[in-house]
């Protein structure tokens, strides 16, 4: 007795020429005809033809005078701007990232006392508004008129206190995406390690962390990303950041809109930069695995 499988048989007499018909004209092959998508090319030229018109209003209104951009464009005041935006986003990544994979190791710790300080930390810090942390900080002076005998009134300049506010800010969402990462690592690979009598720190620096990155890497570019954005409300403390540096320009000449396309053509730029590297840091962590490309 033979089992037949009825998809493979239909799937051989398609493949089979037909039996020529009773007239002698030939055998006759059936014809696969793809499917038609006529919604999907619809719907992709009412998009066209939607965006068109967008597009060529921005790019012939006078009215954004692209002139007065390319002119300011690459001038020193932008560049020393977007220069110090990048060196900020940098710096309280980096800290941000320190201080969270602190605060993650705190929260998955078998101490009450640190998990409690961890999830208070977190809690705390992105229940505020980054512009109230920074605000807090600018007016320290008027919280805490001395601490250890220091008086505080002009002791942060505007730089350190963006640095503060934005770290500490940061580190709030970056302990909970380092958290998720560890507890993403499979217990196997924990126990196989103590097993062979792997101290704790060697087991999250040798293990756990390289493990992690596959799931801290992609929401861990979003934050690089949106640091670089957010740092221009450091702006309202006269931190000379790129927007700031604009800012400063279009006050003195009224050139409103063109000296804002230029922060934002800037932004695109380096978040556009930021994106391709973040691909090519998801792939290389992601080698081994079914979804890496």
């Amino acid at each position: 007795m033979s089992l037949v499988d009825p998809a493979s048989d239909t799937l051989e007499a398609l493949a089979r020429p037909a039996a020529a018909p009773p007239d002698g004209t030939g055998p006759t092959v059936p014809r696969i005809v793809p499917r038609r998508r006529t919604g999907q090319w619809a719907a992709a030229a009412a998009v066209l033809v939607l965006l068109a018109p967008a597009v060529l209003s921005v790019v012939r209104n006078d009215a954004f005078q692209w002139d007065v951009v390319a002119d300011y464009f690459l001038t020193t005041a932008v560049l020393r701007g977007l220069g110090l935006t990048l060196w900020l986003t940098v710096l309280v990544m980096v800290l941000g990232f320190a201080l969270g994979t602190l605060l993650a190791t705190m929260r998955l710790s078998a101490n009450p006392v640190l998990r409690g300080v961890s999830w208070g930390y977190v809690w705390l810090f992105r229940s505020m508004p980054i512009l109230v942390q920074l605000l807090f900080w600018f007016n320290i002076g008027a919280l805490y008129p001395t601490i250890l005998g220091i008086r505080t009134v002009n002791l942060l300049g505007p730089v350190t206190i963006a640095i503060i506010g934005l770290t500490l800010h940061e580190a709030a969402y970056a302990a909970e995406v380092v958290r998720g990462g560890i507890l993403s690592v499979d217990k196997g690979q924990l126990e196989a390690a103590q097993s062979l009598g792997l101290g704790a720190w060697r087991r999250l620096r040798r293990i756990v962390l390289p493990q992690a990155m596959r799931s801290i890497v992609p929401p861990a570019g979003n934050m690089l990303i949106g640091t670089l954005k957010g740092t221009s409300i450091v702006s309202v403390i006269a931190v000379q950041d790129l927007l700031y540096s604009v800012q400063l320009v279009y006050h003195r000449t009224y050139q409103v809109i063109p000296l804002l396309l230029v922060a934002t053509i800037w932004y695109v730029v380096v978040t556009s930069v930021l994106g391709v590297g973040q691909f090519y840091v998801e792939r290389h962590y992601a080698r081994g695995t079914a979804g890496a490309r």
